[in-house]
Parts: structure tokens; sequence; C-alpha cells
């Protein structure tokens, strides 16, 4: 082909293919960052949930234990349903294909929104923690077979920059979720069924365009061994009338890939070849999540009432902001510094923020003007992260492993990333208002011990 490559142009077909994808990881966000700030309305629906199911002998109000276990699940169920369905991303991407895969998990998206949005009115806190683990499932999948699609049609010389697209679009899909739940808009005891619920829209909305977007070629013609359909789906992505230079690339592509045999989990946890980069793998995904940068996300709300701030919502939507800005910076670092530079960095960032609010709460009854400083603690806490251990260990984990192992060892490192996922959703609450420490002494030891 004369002129430039076919698969360095950018088409609408591409652009298209790749916004209907992310729509899964602004799902994936939304629901993050949607249980934060209406935690009292929801607590208080809870409440009068236990009261109208008591009996005639007189309602009680629910435990303070029984209301912090209900919450605590409420938050880390997600992290259950992501945790199980990250072990089906291999054999759901390759039976199905990738984008049939993503239609198909949207039926978990709508069952999930579905369910929270109609708890309130069906009284039951069940629905809403089924609802919870629903969406957290649709999560799990999400959370691979983005990227996995996404790489799979992206440009060689563009695939960094469209791949942190699902960074991106996680990031934004949290910072929506803190807008929406301002009390001023649905943050209030008759609209935040509404508000939980609104994560159905984009599910059908990526069930409206993915149909006209092309399958994975990688996929048909390496997978599937369908030239004709792939040769198709290269035409559209690429715009260009011959891609027989990019079939050829896949053809030997395809020859490298069956001379490698693909590993399963148990063979990839018995090889000595592979234990230290898994190791590594598995170690990377532990930072990322320990350092508890979920528990901003699940709890930021309830952390700056503790750090004494005036208006709590709007903190949490800056920490939003700073979240989503820094991931555009992160996206510009990346290549030129470094991946171990840069996660060491946010590492070290966080640990110092960590201690700066630690500080700054133990401090915050003589010194009323430490609720600023907990604020900037909180925002360079998130900042740091977003810089290196946000977007980095899923770089190195697919870096770390050649084809034939990458897909049992993109398994253990989400199965790593879920499970510490749900103890920091599930801890935190504990942690949190738990004796026999006063709650800010608390909140300022666990941010200092997880960092």
């Amino acid at each position: 082909t004369d002129g430039e490559p076919p698969q360095q142009r950018v088409t609408g077909t591409l652009v298209l293919a790749v916004f209907s994808a992310v729509l899964g990881s602004l799902q994936f966000g939304y629901n993050i960052g949607v249980i934060n700030a209406p935690q009292k309305v929801i607590e208080q629906s809870y409440n009068e949930t236990w009261l109208g199911r008591q009996g005639p002998e007189g309602p009680s109000s629910i435990p303070p234990g029984t209301l912090t276990t209900l919450w605590a699940l409420s938050v880390a169920i997600f992290s259950v349903g992501g945790m199980i369905s990250s072990f089906l991303i291999g054999i759901i991407s390759q039976w199905l294909g990738r984008k049939r895969a993503m239609l198909v998990n949207n039926v978990l998206a709508v069952l999930g929104g579905s369910l929270m949005g109609l708890a309130n009115a069906a009284a039951s806190y069940e629905m809403l923690i089924l609802g919870r683990f629903l969406i957290g499932a649709y999560s799990g999948l999400t959370s691979g077979l983005v990227p996995m699609y996404v790489g799979e049609i992206a440009p060689t010389h563009l695939r960094g920059a469209l791949g942190t697209l699902n960074q991106l679009a996680i990031v934004t899909g949290i910072l929506i979720a803190q807008v929406l739940g301002l009390e001023s808009l649905l943050g209030t005891a008759s609209l935040w069924p509404l508000l939980l619920g609104l994560t159905v829209l984009p599910a059908l909305l990526q069930l409206v365009l993915l149909p006209f977007c092309p399958e994975s070629p990688r996929y048909l013609y390496i997978i599937r061994n369908l030239e004709g359909p792939a040769r198709k789906s290269l035409k559209r992505l690429t715009g260009w009338a011959d891609v027989s230079g990019v079939l050829a690339e896949l053809k030997d592509e395809k020859r490298k890939l069956e001379r490698e045999r693909p590993l399963s989990l148990l063979q990839l946890l018995g090889s000595h070849t592979h234990r230290q980069p898994l190791i590594i793998a598995v170690v990377l995904q532990l930072s990322q999540q320990l350092s508890g940068i979920n528990a901003v996300f699940y709890y930021s709300t309830s952390i700056f009432e503790t750090a004494g701030v005036g208006q709590p919502a709007y903190a949490t939507i800056g920490a939003g902001v700073v979240n989503t800005v820094f991931t555009l910076v992160s996206v510009l670092l990346v290549e030129r510094a470094g991946r171990r530079t840069l996660h060491l960095l946010g590492l070290a960032g966080m640990c110092g923020c960590a201690i700066l609010m630690t500080v700054a709460l133990l401090l915050l009854e003589r010194v009323p003007a430490m609720s600023y400083v907990s604020i900037v603690a909180i925002f360079g806490f998130v900042a740091f992260f977003e810089i290196g251990p946000g977007p980095i260990p899923w770089f190195i984990v697919a870096e770390l492993f050649s084809q034939g192992p990458r897909p049992a060892a993109m398994a253990v490192a989400g199965f790593s990333n879920w499970t510490s996922n749900f103890i920091i959703g599930m801890g935190f609450q504990y942690v949190a208002v738990g004796p026999p420490t006063p709650a800010s002494h608390t909140v300022g030891q666990r941010w200092a011990s997880h960092s």
C-alpha cells in the first residue's frame, strides 16, 4: 500500500467503537462513586425499612452495629461481584467475542440498576445489596473486556493514548456520581433511588451503539480464524480498501502464538518461570488497592465531616475533579518518566499525604484551621494515586507476560485487585466508627496504616 499505513488512520468507526466501549468504564466509575454522598439518607431508609418490619410489640430503631454491617455490606458487595466475574473475563471473551461479551454484560447492568432504583419503593435493603452485587459483577467483566477490545482495535501508535481513555472514563464516572449526589440534585431522601438507578442509562446507550461497531479483527482472525470478517472489520476501522498489510501482521502474530502454549490458571500458579513476574503483578495490585484510595471514593463525605469540613459533599466533588485532572497528567508522564519511577513516586506521595492527614486530624480540636490541611492532604493523596498507582499496575501486568500466560495472569491480578478492594470497602466503616479511639483519630490512623 502506498502512503500512510492504514492502521495509523483515525476513522469515525474507530471513534464510535472506542466511545461505545468506554461507556462501560464510565458505569464502573459511576458505581464506585455513587454510594458515597447519599450515605445518610440511604441509612435512614434502611432504618425505616427495619421499623416497618417490626411486629406489633413496638418498633425499635435499627441497632447501630447492624446498620454499620448493612452499610458496609452495601458498599463492599460491589467488590465481591467484581471478584467473581473477573475470573470469567478470558472464558467469556473467547466464547462470545469482545463486542458480544460487552453487549451481553449489559444485562447485569440493567438488572442491577433496576434493583437499586426500586429497592426503596419495595422497602427492601436486600434488593439494593443484590443490585450492588450485580453491578459489581458487571464492572468486573468491564474492567477486562473494555481494555481488551480498545487495545485490539486501536492503531499501534495510539494504543497507549486510547488505552488511558478507560481510566479517564472511570474517573469521569466517579465525578458525575459525586456531582449528581449533591443534596441540591439527587442526593435526597426521595431521589436517591433515581441516583442509583441512573446507571441503566449508559447501559442502554451502549446496547444501542455497540451493534454498529465492528468486532475486534484480532479476535476474528487469530482466535476464530475468520479471515473474511476480519478483513471487513479492518476496512471499517481503518477506512482503507486494501488492508492486506495489516492482515499480514495478524498472520505473523498468529504464527507466533501457535508456537506459544497458553497456560491455564493452575499451570501459571505452578510455573517456576513465571513466579517472580506473578508476585510482582499481585504486589502491584495490592499496593494500588490497599493504599486505601477507594475509601476516599466510598466514604470521603464522612471523612470530610470528621475532618471538620463545612461542606463535605463539595469537598468530595473537589477530590473527584483532582482525580480527573491528574489522570490526564499521568497520560503525559507515563511514557516519559517510566512506570517504576511514577509508581514509587505516587506511593511515596500518598504516604506523605496520609501522615499529613493524621497530624491534621489529631490537632483538629485545638486548631480548627486543620480542616483545610485535611482537604489539601486528601486532594494530594488522590493526585499522587493517579500519577502512578492508579493506571500503572495494569500496564505493567500486561507487559510482564507474553500472550500465552497473559490471560491467566490478568485473572490472578484482577482477583487480587477486587479482593483487596472488598477488604477496604468492608473494613473501613468499622475502623471509622469503632471504639476505643475517637472517630477522627481512628480515621487518621487508618489513612497512615494503609499507605
